[in-house]
């Protein structure tokens, strides 16, 4: 399962943004994928997160892949959209 989003937070995924991404997909059992540019790291790895770079108007996409992947993908898009990172 995959969902791309595009990044609406002036700053781009930064430390602050990347750190509450990783947190919130370390609760979960499923593999997920964060992509930009055509390089994929995982999205439980704040190293892999921050060394994309992700600028403001970035196309990212985000697969899941695994028992709880359902769950991961809604907390996940929830947490895109309240903190106004992206949609």
């Amino acid at each position: 399962m995959e969902k791309t989003y595009k990044v609406t937070a002036e700053t781009g995924i930064h430390a602050r943004p990347a750190t509450m991404l990783v947190q919130s997909a370390s609760k979960f059992e499923s593999e997920i994928l964060l992509t930009y540019n055509g390089k994929s790291v995982n999205l439980k790895s704040i190293m892999g997160v921050m060394s994309l770079g992700i600028p403001n108007g970035a196309e990212i996409s985000i697969s899941y892949d695994g028992a709880d992947e359902e769950a991961a993908k809604e907390t996940l898009e929830n947490m895109l959209k309240e903190e106004g990172l992206a949609e």
